[in-house]
């Protein structure tokens, strides 16, 4: 078995000392094809199974505002990684949640690594690991990077993700009533093209085109649905 994984998480949260711990260190370096932004790919081999993990920039969100949150993006949804690790900072959870609500309105079959979790505990914060997970839908998984705690514990997740991946539960964020019907009307719109709903969860489309994403709304143009879309944010 082999599965492709994706790291991802906010400046400063231990992504890159993660990915090295998942590696060994070991890790071939270049470009995002087309861009100045290096990309590094490593492997490990765990209970038998070939991961092939690849560390994403380091990003706050997924607006595509920045080359290095365009590059996240388009890698998750267009390369379809079978397991996205979200590297979460423990000692600041609210700050670290806002992209975790984005990778799950994304569809990516996540798994959380909840590292500075003694920096978190040093802090007095009490952090329900099992409750998070239920309330996200997604494996939860503690850890220290700095010692490699938690590292044996997120590769059996990753794998347990990969083999689960088709029986994943997908979470619907609400808006508040006005937005989200404002969300399904524009979804049932795009799932009637058949080219986008193929190539892109339609609810995630949905949301930004609301949100007048730039990067979405050239796909909208090509869509032979495009004057119903439009008409709905107009």
């Amino acid at each position: 078995m082999k599965i492709r994984v994706a790291v991802i998480g906010n400046p400063n949260v231990g992504k890159s000392l993660i990915f090295n711990n998942l590696t060994g260190g070991r890790a071939h370096v270049g470009n995002w094809p087309g861009k100045t932004v290096e990309r590094k790919v490593g492997r490990c081999v765990h209970r038998g199974v070939e991961m092939e993990i690849v560390d994403l920039p380091g990003t706050y969100s997924l607006t595509a505002h920045s080359i290095d949150e365009l590059i996240a993006r388009d890698y998750i949804v267009k390369e379809r990684p079978d397991v996205v690790i979200d590297i979460v900072d423990a000692s600041n959870l609210e700050r670290n949640l806002y992209l975790t609500l984005q990778l799950l309105e994304l569809e990516a079959n996540l798994v959380i690594a909840l590292n500075k979790f003694d920096i978190a505990q040093d802090l007095g914060y009490e952090i329900d690991v099992e409750a998070l997970s239920d309330l996200l839908g997604v494996p939860v998984v503690p850890t220290v990077a700095t010692t490699k705690q938690g590292m044996e514990e997120l590769k059996d997740a990753v794998i347990q993700a990969a083999e689960q991946r088709d029986r994943r539960r997908i979470l619907k964020i609400s808006y508040g009533k006005e937005i989200d019907q404002l969300i399904s009307r524009v979804e049932r719109i795009i799932r009637r093209d058949r080219r986008l709903a193929s190539q892109y969860p339609p609810r995630w489309l949905a949301i930004k085109v609301l949100e007048r994403d730039e990067e979405v709304l050239k796909e909208v143009e090509r869509s032979p649905y495009r004057d119903e879309i439009l008409e709905v944010i107009s």
